[in-house]
């Protein structure tokens, strides 16, 4: 027989390295699909949950505009405002037919120093409220876009709460 028989010489170190690779291929492959095809029912609870995160959607300013002229149950409500590993809750007080205050509770320090347009666009955008006595028509500069629409959207949650069950049902 004339066959030659050939030696493969596998180094450990490089099918350690090989099978890293392919597992970190196999990982980002999982990560871009989930990234690219979200769950549907993901979406849907957010909608419903207390705590507002930094997501932000693009909806926010047109369902705003539904809170104004309305009539509330006098109280004190609040929604949990979830800034990196702290929590800032945000409460509104109204009577029947007014917004009477809208504070920030639990601000730490901490949260100022990270985020230092927090206190500023929360400040501007409470004075415009309270002028309207409305979500509509509330402005912000370019530089704080999406800190008042985090912002906003506690304040809506809050308000939502503040709401008689028949018009909550009309939304």
């Amino acid at each position: 027989m004339t066959s030659k028989t050939k030696i493969i010489v596998l180094h450990l170190k490089e099918l350690i390295h090989t099978g890293i690779f392919i597992a970190l291929g196999i990982l980002v492959l999982i990560i871009l699909f989930v990234m690219l095809f979200p769950d549907k029912k993901s979406d849907s609870s957010n909608e419903n949950s207390p705590e507002i995160n930094s997501d932000v959607s693009s909806g926010s300013q047109n369902t705003a505009g539904n809170l104004s002229q309305t009539s509330y149950i006098p109280g004190v409500y609040s929604t949990a405002l979830v800034l990196g590993d702290h929590a800032v809750d945000v409460e509104v007080i109204v009577d029947s037919n007014n917004i009477n205050s809208i504070r920030m509770v639990n601000l730490d320090e901490a949260v100022t120093t990270m985020y230092p347009l927090l206190q500023p666009t929360f400040d501007s955008l409470t004075s415009q409220i309270y002028a309207n006595q409305s979500l509509e028509g509330i402005t912000y500069t370019d530089d704080s876009k999406y800190t008042s629409l985090v912002l906003l959207q506690a304040i809506e949650a809050s308000l939502s709460k503040a709401l008689p069950s028949d018009q909550v049902s009309e939304e």
